[in-house]
């Protein structure tokens, strides 16, 4: 890729109180594979952004890889993507990159080693000196069919707790009803990721998203099982833990419609929670955030960040120090990388 080291000429939309602002980051034009799908975000420890997706030719395509492009505060641009986790032999994707509490940047990334992501495992690679440069890559989970799609939380014990999934079933078409959200914690003394608890539901889940409401209780939110066809009973599957992500609760529908796609769900700064997701039972579109101001009992506020018949998928939302929410989705059947910006004004429609 010749431009690797050129910037492009994308100011980042900074959006006032009470706006929001999107700006169309990577697409066809950018020569990583015509495939950019799915997209991650974090804060680097400078106030720098950091974004990854995934590229190739195609979902299933062997050659492709993790890219991840820099957001400099001082240029005000974009660098151009570059490739930081690839495989010689096998197709590499769903990058997540975690700024930890030690300043340590982790990628997270899975690995398929056959036809269908239930032959995947998790690997990683750290950086000590924001992204300039990585680690060689290692093997988080050796099991079958583990992959990772959202990043870690840091829990008030100083643990990291990392939402993984293991997906079996090995259809493309379908996520078996023994797919479950599986968390692993990592052991600072062993210097390894361990599997804690898993979450498990009737029609299968995948894809868990955790916060901390107070030490000890956490609630996800995870992805349904099931086929990607229209349904009329497709919900986002809820569940709790009461001993720091170690053992969860039966997985259950919570009040969200979900088209078995991927979604989100942070805490913010003040306490409050923000969910992001398809309102939909049958198609990625709209792409909708809400917000709950009393731990996830009631969720008063709602606002649609994108609309329209082009498959918004796979949300990642930070907040960063300056109280923004940021936000990453992929659209245009995958080709396309999108960045909004906005703040709680905004979601309560102030």
């Amino acid at each position: 890729m010749r431009n690797r080291a050129l910037a492009f000429a994308l100011t980042l939309c900074a959006a006032s109180a009470g706006e929001l602002r999107i700006e169309r980051l990577f697409g066809p034009e950018i020569k990583t594979g015509p495939y950019k799908h799915p997209a991650s975000i974090t804060e680097l420890s400078n106030g720098d952004l950091f974004v990854t997706y995934y590229g190739g030719s195609g979902e299933y395509a062997n050659r492709t890889g993790v890219f991840g492009s820099r957001y400099s505060q001082s240029t005000k641009t974009w660098a151009a993507p570059k490739l930081i986790a690839s495989d010689p032999f096998r197709s590499v994707g769903n990058g997540v990159p975690w700024l930890a509490p030690d300043g340590v940047l982790w990628l997270f990334y899975v690995v398929r080693w056959g036809d269908t992501w239930s032959t995947s495992r998790i690997q990683a690679k750290i950086s000590r000196d924001n992204g300039e440069t990585w680690s060689e890559s290692y093997v988080v989970s050796e099991h079958e069919g583990m992959m990772v799609r959202g990043r870690p939380i840091a829990l008030a014990s100083g643990e990291y707790l990392l939402p993984a999934y293991w997906e079996t079933g090995f259809d493309p078409e379908s996520v078996a009803a023994e797919s479950s959200g599986w968390f692993l914690r990592w052991d600072p003394k062993k210097a390894q990721w361990l599997e804690a608890g898993r979450i498990r539901s009737p029609k299968g889940n995948i894809q868990p998203a955790a916060v901390e409401l107070s030490p000890g209780h956490l609630i996800a939110y995870c992805r349904r099982g099931g086929g990607y066809g229209p349904v009329k009973d497709g919900y986002i599957v809820r569940s709790e833990s009461s001993d720091g992500g170690r053992s969860w609760s039966e997985g259950r529908n919570s009040q969200f419609p979900n088209p078995n796609a991927a979604i989100d769900f942070i805490k913010l700064r003040d306490g409050h929670l923000l969910l992001v997701y398809n309102a939909s039972m049958s198609d990625r579109d709209p792409l909708r955030v809400a917000l709950s101001e009393d731990q996830d009992r009631t969720w008063p506020f709602s606002r649609d960040v994108a609309t329209g018949p082009h498959d918004y998928a796979y949300p990642v939302a930070i907040q960063t120090r300056d109280g923004k929410i940021h936000l990453v989705y992929t659209s245009e059947q995958r080709t396309v990388v999108n960045h909004a910006v906005f703040d709680e004004d905004w979601v309560k429609g102030k």
